[in-house]
């Protein structure tokens, strides 16, 4: 502008100067930006561990038309990121295919042990049981002891509440590896897929389920008995299921990537059973199932007779059994 009152045109002064003359015109136009952050402050104070990209989620859901990348200038702009852990050196491990992948809902159920303590110091010890396929957590049940047995009333009830699993796959603790265990789970009709010891990420669902239950329910809450623990945990069970949205289901949840599953198949025949080959079982592991699992063309029998159950202390929500994909699928294991 100086330049210009010289006697010099616009044109000649954006010259001399290296700039556009629509850079010179530009009027800015602040944005109100405040009703989205004060929402972004609620996402925050309720969702303790969402970070930018999930909350972007949530207000897509919400109608909110928003770019990403001004969600991500507000959230650090109010310095709404979660903390970040200091990773560990990364071991080199084998890389390869989960054993027995799962293909559709109640195909393969994971299930382990994750524990905490109250207040007073006593130890909690919880069973989780994840539907692979749909990320569902089917039960979360606690208690001071968990037991075999504890473990085959827990199952027993879910498969009087649900279609009963093709598979069932753990670690090789002692409460899944026992004798009554086997033997209920070999007239049940449900195959066990144990993971090579020392080999977590061979049962990565579940492990990437823990981490969840650890971060956002254990490590903010505090627990004064058995009984509380219980309310406070599985209130946070049916929000996992039912309100948390999953970058790996594309931002759904699980009830909803169920839900759309069983629109998208309905009236399909379900595949048939499948059977393991037990060779190749390392030392020390008699019932190892290590080569490849195919999907036959028969269709599933259903069980005739429903045993009598005892519900677990933890209340269990009861989901329908839907109609599964047909034809054939191979899955290999390493």
């Amino acid at each position: 502008m100086v330049l210009k009152g010289k006697g010099i045109s616009e044109r000649q002064a954006c010259r001399l100067v290296g700039i556009g003359r629509s850079s010179l015109r530009y009027e800015p136009h602040p944005r109100d930006d405040e009703k989205l952050t004060e929402r972004l402050k609620q996402i925050a104070r309720t969702r303790k561990r969402y970070g930018y990209r999930r909350a972007w989620a949530l207000l897509r859901r919400e109608g909110e038309v928003v770019n990403h990348k001004r969600v991500w200038r507000l959230w650090r702009q109010e310095g709404l990121q979660v903390p970040h852990r200091r990773r560990r050196r990364k071991r080199l491990k084998p890389r390869g295919e989960v054993p027995s992948k799962a293909l559709y809902p109640d195909h393969v159920w994971a299930y382990d042990f994750i524990h905490d303590a109250c207040e007073d110091g006593r130890t909690l010890k919880m069973l989780t049981v994840l539907d692979e396929f749909t990320r569902e957590c089917l039960c979360i049940d606690v208690g001071r002891s968990i037991r075999a047995k504890d473990v085959i009333e827990v199952l027993n009830w879910l498969f009087a509440l649900r279609d009963r699993p093709q598979f069932l796959r753990s670690d090789n603790g002692p409460e899944f590896i026992a004798r009554a265990l086997r033997e209920w789970l070999a007239e049940s009709g449900a195959g066990t897929i144990h993971i090579e010891p020392g080999k977590p990420w061979q049962n990565p669902f579940e492990e990437s389920f823990h981490s969840s239950l650890r971060a956002e329910c254990l490590s903010m809450e505090s627990f004064w008995s058995v009984r509380h623990a219980r309310v406070v945990v599985e209130r946070w069970r049916v929000d996992y299921n039912e309100e948390r949205l999953h970058s790996s289901l594309g931002y759904l949840t699980p009830a909803e990537f169920r839900q759309g599953w069983e629109e998208q198949h309905a009236g399909a025949l379900p595949p048939g059973p499948r059977s393991l080959s037990l060779s190749g079982a390392p030392e020390g592991q008699a019932n190892w199932p290590e080569v490849t699992a195919q999907v036959g063309t028969k269709e599933r029998q259903d069980d005739q007779s429903c045993p009598s159950v005892r519900s677990p202390a933890t209340a269990l929500r009861s989901l329908s059994s839907v109609a599964l994909s047909s034809g054939p699928a191979v899955a290999t294991l390493p």
